[in-house]
């Protein structure tokens, strides 16, 4: 990865409903535009995010999406309103961000759910798009939910699924949850939130690696990630089931590298194939060694590979 890296810029963006929006640019201030768009949703920027892109090349700007990390209010507050952050908010805010920088184009990178961030505001303004670089996809299709929250990964990791589906002995993981993470009592919430959690840090890698679980089960970062990623998985995004992929016709014309783990246990490869062939001109990497996290060394060296690709 390129050498840490400050922000040179940073601020606090009103995106209207009461929502704050943490930004930050580093990199070079006149070099080619490029937008980070962090997973989860719920999961917030970090520092090593910067270290992707060359930064005597790229103006490099990362954000932390409604709710979470440094953004405002948080939802883990006691009363948190979930209600004006839904995937279209986020296209909206994404928008005023662009404006704001006065930036005219710029290249958008995501994983995981930062890459259905991404497919949803290309598709909506693909003329803001310079090129895509999307890693570990996932469109919100009822199937993949079904295989994470639904049984089909938890026949690969019983002993992690078994700490889930005991707050939820219905089988109903994203209803049941729903109730639990919104529940007054910390003594409710709490517990849920940590399940929640950290059966994502657990499996995220091809092995499991303890200190990323830890960051996972802190109760704070816990909480407002269980609650967004629920609430936006409730109501399926907002998205008409395939819509993401039935549209990618629209984004034709832009060059696009789409990295895959090959054992992604979160976002299994079957929806990054469907997207490829939904998309003229797209490549996919496939990493044979790899599962989801993006700093897993194969799918670390796609992604470098291709921002250094589109740079100036």
């Amino acid at each position: 990865m390129y050498p840490e890296i400050e922000p040179y810029d940073q601020g606090m963006l009103d995106v209207g409903d009461g929502n704050r929006v943490y930004w930050e640019v580093c990199g070079n201030p006149y070099g080619k535009p490029v937008v980070f768009l962090h997973g989860g949703p719920g999961g917030g920027s970090a520092p090593v995010h910067r270290r992707l892109f060359d930064p005597a090349a790229y103006r490099i700007v990362l954000l932390d999406q409604r709710g979470c990390g440094r953004s405002l209010p948080h939802s883990s507050d006691p009363g948190a309103d979930l209600s004006t952050n839904t995937t279209w908010h986020l296209v909206a805010d994404l928008e005023r961000l662009r404006e704001h920088l006065g930036i005219d184009r710029w290249q958008v990178f995501g994983g995981s759910w930062g890459a259905t961030l991404a497919l949803a505001y290309a598709e909506t303004h693909p003329e803001r798009v310079t090129e895509l670089v999307l890693r570990g996809i996932f469109t919100l299709r009822e199937r993949e939910l079904d295989w994470y929250y639904g049984g089909g990964a938890g026949m690969l990791f019983p002993e992690l699924w078994d700490r889930v589906t005991a707050l939820a002995p219905d089988g109903d993981v994203i209803g049941t949850y729903a109730r639990l993470l919104h529940h007054p009592d910390p003594a409710v919430h709490e517990p849920a939130a940590v399940a929640w959690s950290v059966w994502e840090g657990s499996t995220v890698t091809l092995l499991e690696r303890p200190e990323l679980v830890a960051a996972f089960a802190e109760p704070r970062y816990a909480l407002a990630f269980a609650r967004i990623e629920n609430h936006y998985f409730a109501h399926r995004g907002w998205l008409e089931e395939g819509q993401l992929i039935r549209d990618a016709g629209k984004l034709q014309g832009i060059p696009a590298v789409i990295v895959q783990g090959r054992y992604d246990l979160a976002t299994p490869p079957a929806t990054a194939w469907d997207l490829h062939r939904a998309w003229p001109g797209s490549e996919l990497v496939m990493v044979p060694d790899a599962g989801h996290a993006f700093d897993e060394p194969g799918i670390l060296r796609a992604l470098l590979a291709a921002t250094d690709r589109f740079r100036p």
